[in-house]
């Protein structure tokens, strides 16, 4: 029969062993890796955005195999559409949200947050071959561009400009892109001429202003400095785009924002709040790989602020 002090001193025994393990489980929590986390991060939207989105997305996923992420291209405006109808969790945009997004969101029910993630100038490009024009003004590329326009041929923007077709690239009206680039050189958004060749897909402008000599687009930044070799950048009121006057604010009007939606509903899914903190915290670096514009440090701080709280 066990005596009343050996049961003392093995239930002291219990306890003590007890508390050590406890503290170990704690201490391995504490120091070992993070939860891992499961499950889907729908995005779409700009393809101007698509670059970075899609490099942060992944390096997320080397850390967080167990996360599908998928990042589609339809354009800002139809990125906003299949967000809207609550299809995706986050929008890539070239612009920010128009009133009569903002209406659809409140009547469907969506609160959201914005984003701010980089900065981008949209590039006016012509082919390698093109030796006549390095600089354009303001109210040449208006001339050129809004609805009804005289220009047919390089000669009607220049007396001085070979007497040849301008064949012409650019986003087509569910881009940002578009929407921004006539609110800034035509005076009113969405206002352009038609008779273009149009693409939610800045790599088939790409494509196009490469191969045609007599060519002339106009898409974000990151595509130019992807494609160098096949295009040559055109000046704007003789300022060309560059790391430093898109950051300064030189290259005026066409430096911009870049920004992400997201529906706040699905930041109540781990997997989507971690990667977005993952996004804004690796921003700095990949922003500036795949071509852009990093914000200040602090931007990015505010932006993990704001999915905090």
């Amino acid at each position: 029969m066990i005596s009343k002090k050996t049961r003392f001193l093995l239930a002291l025994f219990f306890i003590n062993t007890l508390i050590i393990f406890t503290t170990f489980i704690t201490g391995c929590k504490a120091t070992g890796k993070k939860e891992e986390v499961s499950g889907e991060v729908k995005i779409d939207g700009s393809s101007t955005v698509y670059p970075i989105t899609e490099a942060i997305a992944e390096e997320f996923s080397k850390e967080n195999p167990n996360v599908r992420v998928s990042v589609g291209l339809s354009g800002t405006g139809g990125g906003f559409k299949k967000w809207l109808a609550g299809e995706t969790d986050i929008n890539n945009a070239s612009r920010q949200i128009k009133e009569e997004e903002k209406q659809l969101a409140e009547k469907n029910g969506i609160e959201y947050l914005e984003l701010k993630v980089a900065y981008d100038g949209i590039t006016i490009t012509i082919n390698p071959e093109n030796n006549w024009c390095d600089n354009l003004t303001v109210s040449e590329l208006k001339k050129i561009w809004e609805p009804g326009s005289k220009v047919k041929m390089w000669s009607d923007i220049r007396p001085e400009f070979p007497k040849q077709k301008v064949v012409l690239f650019g986003p087509d009206t569910d881009s940002g892109t578009f929407d921004f680039f006539t609110e800034k050189i035509l005076g009113k958004e969405g206002m352009s001429r038609s008779d273009y060749t149009a693409s939610s897909d800045d790599n088939v402008l790409v494509q196009g202003v490469s191969g045609d000599k007599y060519s002339l687009g106009y898409f974000g930044f990151a595509y130019y400095e992807e494609n160098k070799d096949k295009l040559k950048l055109v000046k704007v009121n003789g300022v060309a785009p560059s790391f430093d006057t898109i950051a300064s604010g030189k290259y005026k009007p066409l430096s911009r924002e870049l920004y992400l939606y997201v529906n706040k509903k699905s930041l109540e899914r781990a997997e989507v709040k971690e990667f977005l903190k993952f996004y804004l915290e690796n921003a700095p670096e990949i922003v500036k790989q795949v071509g852009y514009i990093p914000l200040q440090d602090k931007l990015y701080k505010e932006g993990i602020e704001k999915l905090e709280k």
